[in-house]
């Protein structure tokens, strides 16, 4: 299953340790790890990228449910983004986009406090002891969250109800006096706006949804041709 990671620790050299395992624990075979970055709080909120997977397609793609992931987890002050990450500074900072729940991210922020440092990866893994058990006897808390499309469902449901207040209102104006026909056409302009603007995020969601599958498929054809160069 495809999960958002986020593995909160006290010291930098923890973080660097959690990092580590999440390496080996891929090489090994008991995770795919397709992104990371290790994040570091400073005391005035604000937050740094220490040190990104700048080298494979996932770790600088724009827009993608880690890049999101990343930018809110920086907090409303900004977040700063080192060298070493790249494109990253411009990931869309977009919790739809990131693909999963608010609450996730207020129960991640209430441990990552300032001062604070923390492993953020997107992953996939059959089953949770082995991240588990290495984080916890580094000293890490770790957080995960499935990938999900539910938001999809919900936006579909949101347009569909749109459109038919939508038509409900045209069939209205057709019937109404004159003076109520501006005021109805009024109304049918605005929601027609919100309409089009829920559709153009939904591309865009889509669109990124695209990319990183992509994106995967090229981390793992890149890991299949290393262990292939490896056993030759």
């Amino acid at each position: 299953m495809d999960r958002m990671l986020v593995v909160v620790f006290n010291t930098e050299v923890q973080a660097y340790q959690g990092r580590q395992a999440l390496l080996q624990l891929d090489s090994d075979g008991n995770i795919s790890l397709y992104a990371y970055a290790v994040l570091a709080k400073h005391a005035d909120g604000t937050a740094t990228v220490k040190q990104g997977d700048d080298s494979g397609p996932i770790g600088t793609l724009l827009g993608t449910s880690f890049g999101s992931l990343i930018g809110l987890l920086g907090g409303p002050v900004g977040l700063a983004v080192g060298a070493s990450v790249g494109v990253l500074a411009g990931a869309a900072v977009d919790l739809n986009n990131a693909r999963i729940g608010d609450d996730f991210i207020d129960d991640v922020t209430k441990t990552l406090t300032p001062n604070k440092f923390a492993v953020v990866a997107e992953i996939e893994e059959d089953w949770t002891t082995p991240v588990d058990t290495r984080m916890e006897a580094i000293g890490g808390t770790v957080f995960r969250r499935a990938l999900s499309d539910a938001k999809h469902t919900i936006h579909d449901e949101n347009v569909a109800a749109m459109k038919a207040d939508l038509a409900q209102m045209k069939a209205e104006r057709t019937k109404a006096h004159t003076d109520r026909k501006a005021k109805l056409q009024e109304k049918i302009n605005q929601l027609d706006s919100k309409i089009q603007a829920q559709l153009q995020r939904a591309k865009e969601r889509r669109e990124a949804a695209e990319r990183q599958a992509q994106a995967k498929v090229q981390v793992l054809k890149a890991k299949a041709a290393a262990a292939k160069a490896k056993a030759s």
